[in-house]
């Protein structure tokens, strides 16, 4: 399943403050589409099922459905704050092809 670096966590758990609800996990899923074959979803979720896997990182939940887990094996979900630079980003070493966008990859 993926990693939280220490920054990306420090941020997703100030948003989930933000919304008021601590009961928020961290969705991290991998749906077919995207330009090179399946792209990347993160959402706060509370609706969590039986089979889906899930890990603390410094107070932050992160949750994934299995089949999203599997691809998701060994990525980073870093965050970054800079001029050029900033928002989450995914280093998937599974991943062996990406699109300019970041966003899809296969």
């Amino acid at each position: 399943m993926i990693t939280l670096t220490d920054t990306a966590a420090v941020k997703v758990k100030s948003l989930i403050e933000a919304e008021g609800d601590p009961k928020l996990a961290l969705r991290v899923a991998v749906r077919p589409g995207g330009c090179s074959g399946f792209s990347y979803e993160m959402f706060f979720d509370t609706d969590l099922a039986d089979d889906d896997l899930a890990t603390d990182y410094s107070g932050v939940r992160v949750v994934s459905d299995p089949s999203s887990a599997q691809l998701l094996e060994g990525a980073t979900l870093d965050y970054k704050d800079g001029i050029s630079d900033a928002g989450f980003a995914i280093n998937n070493p599974n991943a062996s092809r990406t699109c300019g966008c970041g966003s899809s990859f296969s």
